[in-house]
């Protein structure tokens, strides 16, 4: 049993949506499923993967644009982000109009996630922590048999996540990035949800802002 997965970036803010799969039973998910729906059903046809559910790290535009339509194709259930998160999810509209995205509508997730809870991929098991700071309702999950963390917008290669955003804090902030990534070991390789995937242990060396975490 093995996570197989596939990066590919959607929206005109290249954001890494993530299809991962069980190759065992080819059951797999789309991760933040931002835009793009035709690009991404035309990945899930080649790489001949049934889709059970879709999983959000959090609720900004470009993270949950084609969430509500891929549900509704694949007839399945959206899971996460935590339910802070509902105060961005409400303002979806809002936010369409904003960055001049397609019209996009409210929704709520069939099911809330919380740290700690497991969010199940065919025989895959995801931890799930809870990362706010870039936004309220933050999520990120990790598969500990593959060493991979999918982490959204927390942190990237040389970078962390923005907190200009209503509701967004760099002190929490810097405590999830501490607390939740930074105590993973340093072989993990994480997926970021814009630009390249990188190691826990290169940005603990040389992420320009680990300096500030102290």
């Amino acid at each position: 049993m093995a996570l197989q997965y596939q990066i590919i970036p959607v929206t005109p803010f290249e954001q890494n949506c993530t299809l991962l799969w069980c190759d065992e039973t080819m059951e797999g998910t789309l991760v933040d499923a931002g835009g793009d729906s035709a690009k991404l059903l035309a990945a899930v046809a080649k790489a001949g993967v049934k889709i059970t559910k879709l999983i959000l790290t959090h609720g900004h535009l470009d993270h949950v644009g084609a969430v509500v339509e891929l549900a509704k194709h694949f007839s399945v259930k959206i899971e996460g982000p935590q339910k802070e998160e509902k105060f961005w999810l409400d303002m979806l509209p809002q936010q369409a109009m904003m960055f001049r995205f397609s019209p996009a509508q409210a929704f709520e997730p069939q099911r809330w996630l919380e740290q700690g809870d497991t969010v199940t991929v065919g025989n895959l098991t995801l931890e799930v922590r809870y990362c706010p700071g870039h936004t309220p309702g933050h999520v990120v999950f990790i598969h500990h048999d593959s060493k991979l963390a999918i982490v959204g917008d927390v942190l990237f290669k040389d970078g962390v996540g923005r907190t200009d955003f209503p509701r967004g804090d760099f002190k929490t902030l810097e405590n999830s990035i501490k607390q939740q990534l930074f105590s993973l070991p340093d072989d993990y390789q994480f997926i970021a949800g814009h630009g390249p995937m990188s190691t826990i242990g290169r940005e603990k060396k040389h992420n320009p802002f680990v300096g500030k975490f102290g």
